[in-house]
């Protein structure tokens, strides 16, 4: 079975060595056709605590590290900043 990847946004960086990372999914409405845009948000590992709120980042699954947290940060692709 392969490991899932996701890339995604920090929304929030309060707690210690975990962050929030929100994944946007657009789709078309089944019937309608519009787009619709649903969010997922994950609690993810953050070992060195370097993600800050905007960051963007690519993230892992991995074995559960607590009850909520299942997935780790693999890579900072952007800042907020740059």
């Amino acid at each position: 079975m392969a490991i899932k990847e996701r890339v995604g946004l920090v929304v929030s960086d309060k707690m210690q060595k975990t962050v929030v990372v929100a994944i946007e999914n657009r789709a078309p409405h089944p019937k309608y056709g519009k787009i619709v845009v649903k969010t997922q948000r994950y609690k993810v590992h953050d070992e060195e605590n370097k993600c800050k709120v905007g960051d963007r980042v690519r993230i892992q699954e991995t074995r559960p590290l607590s009850k909520t947290k299942r997935w780790q940060v693999t890579e900072i692709l952007n800042t907020k900043n740059s």
